[in-house]
């Protein structure tokens, strides 16, 4: 087992099988890409321990409090390295997290996307540490994301050459 995967366990936390597309939908891209040691990661949402996508569902400081969204962010980085670790195989192969941009299913008047998307970033960094999970950021509201899911981040970041 990788030094990632032991975290998690240690942790508590799984990572999800693959999202099962809904009948009549259409992904026409891929989750993960890779391209030599640079890797883009497509926007992902919560995903339950079944695959399927995780509740509560809605908008930001209407329907979900700051924790709730807080709680979306950390299963969207557990669906972004059950992603990355089908593509690679290894998530300890991941030598630096780059860039994260984070999007909030945000109410009128909601202003605290940043905390928000720390509950993606604080699990990156309590699992790869300091140096290789630092990465740029933006954390920004939209006023509505597919599914009504509350949370979608995407990413970069560089394999061990």
């Amino acid at each position: 087992m990788s030094d990632i995967e032991t975290r998690l366990t240690e942790m508590g936390l799984t990572l999800p099988p693959p999202f099962p597309v809904p009948s009549g939908l259409t992904l026409p891209f891929q989750f993960v890409q890779v391209h030599g040691t640079r890797v883009l990661i497509s926007g992902h949402g919560p995903q339950a321990e079944d695959g399927s996508m995780a509740g509560p569902f809605g908008k930001v400081g209407a329907e979900l409090s700051v924790s709730e969204g807080y709680q979306a962010a950390r299963l969207v980085a557990l669906s972004m390295l059950a992603s990355l670790k089908r593509s690679i195989g290894d998530l300890d192969r991941v030598g630096a997290w780059h860039r994260v941009f984070g999007m909030v299913n945000s109410a009128p008047g909601f202003i605290q996307q940043p905390q928000v998307i720390n509950g993606f970033s604080d699990l990156i960094l309590a699992l790869y540490g300091s140096e290789r999970g630092a990465h740029t950021r933006s954390a920004v509201g939209m006023a509505e994301l597919p599914f009504n899911i509350p949370v979608e981040i995407e990413g970069e970041l560089s394999l061990y050459p």
